[in-house]
């Protein structure tokens, strides 16, 4: 038992044992895990941004369909006039601007030029704040997002329309390309071009402002969701760390005060109104703690005790050596010489008895409990005792009754030693010619074991007493110093060690003397 309890502790530990946070603090913890859930969810603007490129896509795609119809329009004008009217109606309708060159590069019609100026890009520098914000956090959320930037649109001169990309691929490659600008207050710029047969090509320009709302609106939305979330992931947070953090630290000091020598005076918070893992720490120090301040005073009222039995024969030790000095007669220093050979044996015996008594918690704790057949073990105990002999014509009897578990999970040695001084304190109590009864019987967790004399028995009133250290009630024929007053102590200390019990009653038959009941819990149940 004791090594699956090591094992067990060793497995705990290394199932705490995290060495990347063992230095931090809880309350960053709780804190750090909170915000790298923000953070997934700040990965939206990630998304924003793959969002805008799609829209951005599909508004190249419709630029390109555009264009070619405005070629084909434009393909069926008869006159210069005819044309430069087409072209200011379907920029017109079209939201866009449209320039017509020839094959040189040379401009030949331009709406802007015509009058409609439906296409102007904003100067960024008269803009208000507000909007100077809004690029500044669009640039700053590109950066992060890493975003491709597209190339500062400019315009070109008037007759050299073979700067532009899109009408030297148009030309060449007989294509509709379209290209993506950037315009000075970071709006995108969309520029298409189409070949006309026997005439140039067309090219379309539009400033899709409406990209950037729409996006920036998204942003804003999710920005706001985002810091409604955050203020109150940390408000939580922070809940949290009070709610956990405050009693750890109330607890770890109320244990450190423990730690130096002030057990006394600190009073371990239970928190009964926690239920959770919290509670159950703060109400197993605190019961930790009075046990401690019970086993502390035990431990002084041990040596108190310890004091007062040693120094009864030590007197009488004393007074016998100093009176043997004056004493002459022969008959009178063997008397004293016997005195002095009882006390010896009297100290011997409390020596003994005391350091048994006092390492034998600590002796439990450290044991490994195996399978014990109780019934085998007092079987012995009895043939030796009758190997002794048993004075005064004492008969003893065993009754293990049919089909009684007597296997315990315990240390036979000291199993041994409760029912040594059973049977013995069962026959100094009984008279001659008495029997003593002892009887074993069980149920599904518990065996019990009842040792029966036909002696005085014990008033009620005495019965806890018994039990106690130092504690002796003797027959009056029994020779002075023979026993401690520890065996029953003892005994009681192995019992509970073993998570059993002892107790002491009447007889149920009405016949006088005392009952010694020993419960042990079966195999499997300690």
């Amino acid at each position: 038992m004791a090594r699956a309890t090591g094992s067990r502790t060793n497995r705990d530990e290394r199932d705490l044992a995290l060495k990347w946070s063992n230095r931090v603090s809880l309350t960053p913890r709780i804190l750090a895990v909170n915000i790298f859930a923000l953070a997934l969810l700040g990965g939206g603007f990630s998304y924003l941004d793959s969002y805008r490129s799609r829209i951005v896509d599909s508004r190249v795609e419709q630029a390109g369909r555009e264009v070619r119809l405005i070629a084909q329009a434009l393909a069926s004008a008869k006159d210069a006039k005819r044309r430069d009217l087409l072209v200011l109606s379907l920029a017109r309708d079209t939201g866009t601007r449209i320039r017509l060159f020839d094959e040189k590069g040379k401009l030949l019609s331009d709406s802007k030029a015509l009058g409609l100026r439906n296409v102007v890009l904003r100067d960024p520098d008269k803009d208000p704040w507000g909007l100077e914000a809004a690029r500044f956090l669009d640039a700053v959320i590109d950066t992060v997002a890493g975003a491709d930037r597209a190339p500062l649109y400019r315009e070109r001169p008037a007759d050299q329309g073979l700067d532009w990309p899109d009408v030297r691929t148009a030309l060449s490659a007989h294509g509709t390309p379209a290209t993506v600008w950037r315009a000075p207050d970071r709006t995108p710029v969309i520029t298409a071009a189409a070949p006309i047969t026997e005439l140039g090509v067309v090219m379309t320009t539009v400033n899709a402002r409406d990209i950037t709302q729409t996006v920036r609106a998204e942003r804003f939305r999710l920005g706001m969701v985002l810091l409604f979330v955050s203020v109150f992931s940390i408000l939580l947070s922070l809940f949290l760390a009070r709610t956990i953090v405050r009693p750890l630290r109330l607890l770890a000091r109320a244990a450190i005060r423990v730690r130096l020598g002030r057990a006394r005076e600190v009073v371990v918070p239970r928190l009964p109104d926690r239920s959770d893992e919290i509670g159950l720490l703060a109400r197993a120090l605190s019961d930790m703690t009075q046990a401690l301040r019970a086993r502390i005073d035990a431990t002084e009222a041990f040596a108190a005790d310890v004091t007062h039995e040693l120094k009864n024969p030590l007197a009488s030790l004393r007074s016998a050596v100093d009176g043997m000095a004056a004493v002459k007669k022969k008959e009178h220093r063997d008397q004293l010489l016997e005195i002095v050979r009882d006390d010896v044996f009297r100290l011997d015996r409390l020596i003994t008895d005391i350091s048994e008594a006092s390492r034998l918690d600590a002796q439990l704790s450290r044991a490994t409990f195996e399978p014990v057949d109780i019934g085998a073990m007092i079987q012995a105990l009895l043939d030796q005792r009758e190997a002794r002999g048993i004075p005064n014509g004492i008969r003893i009897a065993f009754d293990r009754g049919p089909g009684v578990e007597l296997t315990v999970l315990g240390e036979g040695a000291r199993l041994e030693r409760v029912f040594e001084n059973l049977i013995e304190n069962a026959i100094s109590f009984s008279p001659p010619r008495s029997l003593i009864a002892i009887s074993a019987s069980s149920d599904e967790d518990y065996l019990t074991i009842r040792v029966e004399d036909e002696g005085s028995g014990v008033p009620e009133e005495a019965r806890e007493n018994i039990f106690r250290r130092f504690h002796s009630v003797r027959p009056q024929d029994e020779a002075f110093g023979q026993h401690s007053g520890l065996g029953l102590a003892i005994a009681r200390t192995i019992v509970e060690g073993h998570q059993g019990s002892i107790s002491v009653a009447s007889r149920e038959d009405r016949l006088s003397g005392a009952r010694f009941v020993v419960r042990l819990p079966l195999t499997g149940r300690n």
